[in-house]
């Protein structure tokens, strides 16, 4: 995402002709030799028979993807003066070389072109690219088909048409929660949830609606900002399919199957890369059948929660990627899936449904600040003429009339407050604080989950448009915190 720039230096020398790439290459920038000589022939220049060595500066910084083949045709035909470097200080330049020059799209536009426009310089890409360049507003922002053209506007012949500006984003689509029938105290979770930017589990039977309320929750976050659409985009840019432009300010949803290792959920790799909790970033991840995850794996998730960044270090480098996401996780009440259910009969033992709640350890569960159970749909809700659903539309407006109370208040959502803040912030009156009390002698509540209660609180105050935490907040709070400490007293059989 910080798109570290790299200058590519050319030099020709007497000698047996060579082509020499020296700066941490990895593979595909070792190969693109060869790409850069069929392109600079076919496009009818002359490749010198001299000895060329191209380096890529800093020299520790390894350099991976075909995206420096464009700027080492420009060099060589730059210190070969066959076409001028007037232009060069002025300009970046990024575009994979097919061996008849055309150019091909680059990965990581949009935040090459967020440096290069910080730096003041303009940047070339690809044509394919120029859409994604373009959404970093006032970047002045060329797209050339071909390796010819670029040197044509680098010589003043034909100059490049400059990319128009940000376009205006279309409408986000998301699937409407009038669809979900039933489940008031969950749509009613989903909702406080939005608002406060708080992280949400969902427990219940199979079929009960668990992951169409999570495929409809980024249908009623507020609306994403323009510093939060960049980040997403530039994060979502890094990814092998590219940023599509259509889904410009639009929450990413990410659902990685219940198989995906700790590096693909966190990052890492040999080579770092950004994991499943950075490409959700501002956005939401959903785990769906959280307990049939690698415990290690959901053990990586706790660091990032509290942060909103995680750190991967390796022998040679570390580096520290953004992953401030809201987490959303299903799971069944036990491995049957029908403990408490009204008609399946549950055929598990107790001993069997402690182990299965137990892969999701107590310090992960007491980071996720909304825990519910999502019940059987009753049959009156499910069959025949019910009232209709309340829209997402209509949440949404309530969701965003409250984070745009928080962001007035103290500049972020309830959920990143930090302890200092709560106490201010969140301050509970004098019922409410004996409500609390009460509940974390019952409940033996840690001090992190009575942080969190208050911040839920807090965020279903500014939703009802309380001033101050009073003792009906509180309760409905501490009603979210029924799945802490999951332990079963007994199975349905029983």
């Amino acid at each position: 995402m910080d798109a570290p720039e790299v200058e590519v230096e050319v030099h020709l020398s007497n000698g047996l002709p060579s082509f020499t790439i020296v700066g941490l290459p990895e593979t595909e920038v070792k190969e693109a030799k060869d790409r850069v000589r069929a392109a600079i022939i076919n496009c009818r220049f002359e490749f010198p028979a001299r000895r060329i060595t191209v380096n890529l500066a800093p020299a520790d910084l390894p350099k991976e993807s075909g995206r420096f083949d464009l700027p080492i045709a420009i060099g060589i035909l730059a210190a070969s003066r066959q076409v001028s470097g007037n232009l060069l200080p002025t300009m970046e330049f990024a575009g994979e070389l097919a061996l008849t020059g055309m150019l091909r799209p680059v990965r990581g536009a949009l935040a090459m072109t967020y440096q290069a426009h910080a730096g003041g310089r303009a940047f070339v890409v690809p044509m394919e690219s120029v859409a994604e360049a373009a959404l970093v507003s006032g970047a002045e922002v060329f797209g050339a088909a071909n390796l010819l053209e670029v040197c044509a506007h680098l010589n003043g012949d034909v100059p490049l048409a400059r990319a128009p500006g940000c376009p205006e984003p279309e409408s986000p689509r998301y699937p409407d929660l009038t669809d979900v029938k039933g489940q008031a105290q969950a749509r009613r979770a989903l909702e406080v949830a939005a608002a406060g930017g708080h992280s949400l589990l969902m427990m219940g039977p199979p079929g009960t609606g668990k992951t169409m309320l999570a495929e409809r929750f980024p249908g009623i976050l507020p609306s994403m900002s323009a510093d939060e659409a960049l980040a997403s985009a530039a994060m979502q840019s890094l990814a092998h399919g590219g940023f599509d432009v259509r889904r410009w300010k639009q929450r990413p949803y990410r659902a990685p199957h219940h198989t995906a290792s700790a590096v693909a959920l966190v990052g890492g790799g040999s080579i770092p890369r950004p994991g499943e909790i950075s490409m959700a970033m501002h956005g939401v991840l959903f785990l769906d059948e959280l307990p049939e995850f690698d415990r290690h794996v959901l053990e990586v998730l706790r660091e990032p929660l509290e942060s909103g960044r995680i750190s991967v270090s390796r022998a040679a480098r570390q580096v520290e990627f953004p992953a401030r996401f809201q987490l959303v996780a299903a799971m069944n009440p036990c491995p049957c899936g029908y403990l408490g259910h009204p008609a399946n009969r549950c055929q598990c033992t107790p001993d069997q449904v402690a182990r299965y709640r137990n892969r999701v350890s107590g310090p992960l569960l007491d980071r996720i600040d909304i825990q519910i159970e999502v019940p059987a749909v009753p049959e009156e809700d499910l069959v025949g003429r019910t009232s209709a659903a309340e829209s997402s539309a209509a949440v949404r407006n309530r969701v965003e009339a409250a984070a745009r109370v928080q962001i007035e208040r103290q500049g972020m959502s309830n959920a990143r407050l930090d302890p200092g803040a709560v106490d201010e912030i969140c301050a509970p009156d004098a019922a409410a604080q004996a409500l609390l009390r009460a509940a974390i002698g019952r409940l033996g509540l840690s001090a992190r989950a009575y942080h969190r209660i208050l911040k839920v609180a807090r965020t279903i105050a500014d939703l009802a448009g309380v001033s101050r935490v009073q003792s009906a907040q509180v309760a409905e709070a501490i009603q979210y915190r029924r799945l802490t400490g999951m332990r079963p007293a007994m199975s349905a059989r029983d």
